[in-house]
């Protein structure tokens, strides 16, 4: 059965900005201040390297009701028994994906355009990642920023709900939820931070506040 999830405050992991806090605190951490999803990225890691961190972050976070997501690998997502891949338009077909996981794991899938947005079956795809809003380091090979009024026009013509992600940080909550994504992604506003927990806490506030304002 697939886990029920909340998008509010999506969390990608990156190890190098984890150096600070690795990779496992960090999540425990920013899961403590109010993250609700977790993604586990590391693109130079191995399968198995990945199958190992991904079942530490599941150990650390398996008392909360936080989503542990992996990235890219479904190898790694089907071993470590984590609750959702992630993929991106160019890893695979999401029915493919889909047909790899089976029926209880959840899918993600990034999408940067209307058309895409529109193609997505609900059937097949629990979530889509809207972005990037801008321009990020953490990930230099992104697709063109698409701006506030871009996430608007994609989540409008969207089937599934929606995480914006892309350069995100607490000053832009309101208007994420504004264009009417059901939540936000973000790196580096938690991860290599001081205190994560402290900066979670700080977004799930905002992210309150935004609520109350619509």
């Amino acid at each position: 059965m697939k886990k029920p999830f909340d998008l509010s405050l999506y969390l990608v992991l990156d190890p190098d900005l984890c150096q600070r806090h690795s990779m496992v605190e960090t999540a425990r951490e920013a899961v403590a201040g109010g993250v609700t999803v977790v993604q586990v990225r590391h693109k130079h890691a191995s399968t198995a390297e990945r199958i190992a961190l991904a079942r530490s972050v599941k150990d650390a976070l398996r008392d909360t009701s936080a989503l542990v997501v992996m990235n890219d690998d479904i190898d790694a997502a089907i071993a470590a028994e984590v609750d959702a891949v992630h993929i991106g338009q160019r890893d695979m077909p999401p029915a493919l994906a889909r047909e790899r996981i089976g029926p209880d794991m959840l899918l993600g899938l990034s999408v940067n355009v209307e058309s895409a947005a529109q193609a997505v079956d609900p059937r097949v795809v629990d979530y889509a990642g809207i972005g990037p809003v801008f321009a990020t380091p953490t990930k230099p090979d992104h697709e063109q920023p698409i701006g506030f009024d871009g996430l608007a026009r994609i989540v409008a013509v969207c089937p599934v709900p929606t995480v914006a992600i892309g350069g995100l940080k607490r000053q832009h909550v309101s208007d994420v939820f504004a264009a009417g994504a059901h939540g936000l992604a973000v790196v580096s506003a938690i991860c290599g931070t001081p205190d994560p927990r402290q900066s979670a806490a700080k977004l799930w506030a905002a992210i309150g506040q935004a609520h109350s304002g619509l």
